[in-house]
């Protein structure tokens, strides 16, 4: 098949704070040395923004240090945290935690509560206004290498082929796109940095990685009891004392709050659901109160890195490197990740710089974590690294051991934990569990999936290969189902996965990709992972307007 080919400095895969910083940051520095470099920037959305899905507060330090007048530029940092309320939730009552023993990490005044979508879309504009190509809708797909195995760049996928593989009237071959490096900032779980973890053997010497899912929704609710700036984030109920989660419910601006959950990929029990637990959740009476009378506007989902630094891989490869969320830069105990995307990308494009200059390609970018270990965010993850392994221990247990670490010893515990094991492996069999009975939507509060994916926008080209591939057919009923009692109907936050009957009684497993909303939860908890997650045709997938 003969395929276009675009050639570049640097290409750089995602369109979000990573790879919008990282664009932003190597046309910055081409422009101080009044020289001229290539940039592009590939992005899976219909639009940059479009899948991009956070709770979002954000520490505007990386920001500033782009843009130091982002304020005067209008970046759409709007709504300052005001307030911060931490509550322990039993099923029909609540405990605020004073705020003078809140560890620093759950205190976000001089943040910002913010559309991490709206502030990709504003990232993307400053980008285009430097120089930077830009190209929505096309997905890369395939990593390609050069002779010696460094990596060479990308080719987008295919457009116009039908779902029995062959070529329909519209085909259109993918684009190959040549870089001296290329920067992979696809998010959590990339399809392509999966496979270059792999290859490069970058995990060698990290911890297993975990995984949280993070749901949520934006309501617009009654002005009255709307409180611009106030930040509540709770832990307990509805999950249980050994179970890690948590929510957020961000009172942003135009009487809209951001409600949302957090539920660890390491639970341990296969009939538990994160999205009824999410829609649980906003029927107790402290979170209910706020949202009566409102009405939902958006829902999404999408997973989180959470491992923190015990669980970085190594960043760089011949020919590119990893960041923001593909490495795993997410601060779990903070439940932040924007900041430290955006630093990232500026610290690679920093090394790729300094590459170009001298003439060098294709090489790897040893400046770069080098740059990293000197930097605040090195500073902030290594304080933050036990948060995860304690929190594994139990809710009681994990809360009091965080709150020495990090209140009493400012993050100088004298030892480092370790993650022993990954979110796939950690799933029991049904026989040894108890199945969880969720109570029934109201319509009001609490919803079912398919109403919920119709308000994520989520579209995808009917007649294209299923993105959501088996490696083996038999798998989900053989073992998923005998063994764990079907799994993927239920961490599947969008009613991808469903088992049916056959006309003869037999089980099958029916895959509604068109329902994907990219969150990857069914590549990282598929305890056979015998499901692998592939990008789709360009653009398909969620629209989401501001999340």
């Amino acid at each position: 098949m003969q395929r276009d080919v675009m050639e570049y400095d640097v290409v750089i895969v995602g369109g979000g704070p990573a790879g919008l910083a990282s664009a932003i940051r190597l046309k910055q520095l081409a422009a101080e040395r009044n020289t001229e470099i290539g940039v592009c920037v590939i992005e899976k959305g219909s639009e940059v923004g479009a899948h991009i899905l956070s709770g979002a507060i954000m520490d505007p330090g990386a920001i500033t240090e782009l843009f130091p007048d982002w304020k005067a530029m209008g970046a759409p940092l709007n709504t300052e945290v005001t307030e911060d309320r931490f509550m322990y939730l039993s099923e029909s009552g609540s405990f605020k935690v004073p705020n003078l023993f809140l560890p620093g990490c759950f205190q976000n005044h001089g943040y910002y509560i913010i559309s991490l979508g709206n502030v990709c879309r504003w990232l993307a504009e400053q980008a285009e206004a430097l120089g930077v190509e830009i190209f929505p809708g096309f997905a890369a797909a395939e990593v390609l290498f050069n002779e010696d195995g460094s990596v060479k760049g990308v080719a987008t996928g295919n457009m116009g082929v039908g779902k029995d593989g062959e070529q329909t009237a519209n085909f259109q071959p993918g684009v190959e796109l040549h870089a001296k490096y290329t920067f992979f900032a696809e998010g959590c779980r990339g399809h392509l940095g999966k496979q270059l973890m792999e290859k490069f053997q970058l995990r060698k010497d990290a911890d297993p990685q975990t995984y949280g899912i993070g749901l949520k929704e934006i309501w617009e609710i009654d002005p009255a009891k709307h409180k611009p700036g106030l930040v509540v984030h709770t832990a307990g109920w509805p999950l249980n004392a050994h179970t890690y989660g948590g929510s957020f419910m961000y009172h942003m601006e135009n009487n809209q709050v951001a409600v949302g959950y957090v539920v660890g990929l390491a639970y341990d029990n296969p009939y538990l659901s994160p999205f009824e637990e999410f829609q649980r959740y906003k029927t107790h009476p402290a979170i209910r109160h706020f949202l009566e009378g409102g009405k939902r506007l958006v829902y999404g989902a999408r997973a989180i890195t959470a491992g923190g630094i015990m669980s970085l891989p190594k960043l760089t490869f011949p020919g590119g490197c990893l960041v923001g969320d593909d490495a795993g830069f997410l601060n779990a105990s903070r439940i932040k990740g924007s900041h430290a995307a955006i630093k990232s990308g500026m610290m690679a494009a920093e090394a790729a710089f300094e590459a170009l200059a001298a003439e060098r390609s294709y090489d790897e970018l040893a400046s770069y974590p080098e740059a990293f270990k000197k930097s605040w965010l090195f500073d902030e993850l290594w304080q933050a690294r036990n948060f995860k392994q304690w929190m594994a221990k139990g809710l009681y247990t994990g809360t009091m051991m965080v709150g020495l670490e990090q209140f009493a010893l400012r993050g100088k515990f004298p030892w480092t934990l370790h993650h022993q094991h990954a979110d796939h492996e950690m799933l029991k069999k049904a026989s040894e569990c108890e199945p969880i009975q969720y109570p029934k939507p109201d319509g009001k509060i609490s919803f079912d999936r398919l109403s919920s994916v119709f308000l994520s926008n989520t579209n995808h080209e009917e007649n294209q290969p299923a993105h959501l591939t088996l490696r083996n057919a038999s798998v989900p009923v053989g073992v998923n189902l005998h063994d764990y009692a079907g799994p993927e109907s239920r961490y599947c936050p969008a009613g991808v996965y469903e088992f049916v009957k056959n006309d003869d009684g037999s089980d099958r497993l029916q895959i509604n990709a068109q329902n994907c909303v990219h969150c990857k939860t069914c590549d990282i908890k598929d305890p056979t992972q015998n499901i692998v997650w592939v990008v789709p045709e360009g653009g398909g997938g969620p629209n989401y307007p501001n999340m």
